[in-house]
């Protein structure tokens, strides 16, 4: 538990003492960027239905954002490493903002076509792609000190609470004004969220050395990533894990809400209580700091294999939004923990390509295991499938606990990842006291 200090603010008043200027930028673009994100998500999709789309279409514009943030994640990775990453972040706002403006502009014009659309995505997705692991480095290297933990703890509960806000308000957005207007909205948020970030503060934080090339950047990035059994373990557990919660979620459990328990509204109801349970994770991370970090975290995976079988009893409604919410704190807790870990572990000038690896593992099933559902469904049943999602969940989170490292991993007294690390560069401030992405 962290100490009564620790709660109080900076001399200034203003903020706590690891929340310095730029983590401040850094969460509050987040918190911009998810708000319009989430509602763009829902908008994506009823634009290609009012275009004449199938489901199919559907499934093709969301596939088109998948595929290229698949491909490109570990060059964003090499690159984020390579130059600032604030200005990786900044070009990768650019690109998404253009992309969702033409998007906007194209859904109120009333004529787009699928093929238009999915280009757009698709570069969305690249953006994407690029600004992921340069957010994650930058995050890494900006925080510092004993109360890392509680600072992520932060920044994610404010990811998600604007997720499930966003989700929220985007609907609602899509059924008053369209789902034109929502995209324009998205394209002002990334506008906002890179100007941000445009004003983040390195000019203290020592510049890297240039390396001998994206190739030689990749292959010390997988040599790294190679040499932790704990990181490349809990990688591989999560590309199962994410790829069968993945099909269970968005696509049996779609088809059971409709089926068994009264239409979508439920199904969006359990959702919002999973959005729910990431934030009283968050929460109780911002309090607890267990010192075995990934055994604690590694444990917390074992629920995530709760709602695949709520889905295959099925459990009523309210039974399904209390093992989403149980699932959704669980998550999170695995989230700061597995952060904690990746802060205190890998060197900071390895962050960003440690963390798109991470990525690109943790999505790599995702696509195939959405496309397989179907079939699958066919051959043993839908009931069988979710029973058989459930169990593989549970089966790999315990073959990753047969992993020495997994299980003794604790937290360190804090350790300074070179100049970048030190509390806030950017401000004066008091002397310290000290991604599965999932």
């Amino acid at each position: 538990m962290s100490s009564p200090s620790s709660l109080s603010p900076s001399p200034s008043g203003r903020r706590p003492e690891w929340a310095g200027r730029n983590y401040t930028l850094l969460t509050g673009a987040a918190v911009i960027t998810n708000l319009g994100s989430h509602g763009a998500l829902i908008a994506t999709a009823f634009a290609v239905v009012q275009a004449g789309g199938s489901a199919g279409d559907v499934g093709l514009v969301a596939a088109a954002r998948t595929l290229p943030l698949v491909l490109f994640l570990l060059i964003g990775g090499a690159v984020a490493d390579r130059i600032p990453r604030h200005h990786v972040m900044v070009a990768a706002n650019t690109l998404n903002c253009l992309s969702q403006a033409a998007f906007a502009v194209l859904v109120l014009s009333g004529d787009p076509k699928l093929w238009q659309m999915m280009l757009l995505t698709a570069l969305c997705g690249t953006g994407t792609a690029f600004f992921n692991p340069a957010a994650e480095g930058m995050l890494m290297a900006t925080v510092s000190g004993p109360q890392a933990n509680r600072a992520f703890a932060f920044f994610r509960m404010a990811m998600n609470g604007a997720g499930v806000g966003g989700a929220a308000l985007g609907g609602a957005m899509v059924a008053f004004m369209g789902p034109g207007w929502v995209l324009a909205v998205d394209a002002a948020a990334f506008a906002v969220a890179g100007a941000l970030r445009a004003f983040l503060q390195v000019g203290q934080i020592a510049e890297r050395a240039p390396g001998g090339g994206l190739l030689t950047d990749l292959r010390e990035g997988w040599t790294e990533f190679k040499s932790r059994p704990w990181l490349w373990s809990i990688v591989l557990q999560f590309s199962v894990v994410v790829a069968v919660v993945g099909a269970a979620e968005a696509v049996y459990g779609p088809l059971v809400a409709l089926e068994r328990l009264g239409g979508a509204a439920p199904w969006g109801m359990a959702l919002a209580f999973f959005g729910l349970g990431t934030i009283g994770g968050a929460v109780l991370m911002m309090a607890w700091k267990p010192r075995r970090l990934l055994l604690v975290g590694t444990l917390c995976v074992f629920p995530l294999a709760l709602p695949s079988a709520g889905l295959a009893v099925p459990l009523p409604v309210w039974g399904l939004c209390a093992v989403m919410f149980v699932s959704g704190v669980a998550i999170e807790v695995f989230g700061v923990n597995w952060m904690t870990t990746m802060h205190q572990e890998i060197p900071e000038e390895m962050f960003s390509r440690v963390s798109a690896y991470d990525w690109f593992g943790s999505l790599s099933m995702l696509p195939l295991a959405t496309a397989v559902a179907g079939p699958v469904e066919s051959a043993i049943g839908r009931t069988s499938a979710l029973w058989g999602c459930a169990a593989l969940v549970v089966v790999v989170t315990a073959a990753v606990l047969l992993v020495p490292d997994v299980r003794r991993m604790t937290r360190k007294p804090p350790v300074v990842h070179g100049p970048s690390a030190a509390p806030d560069l950017t401000e004066p401030s008091p002397a310290p006291s000290s991604p599965a992405g999932v």
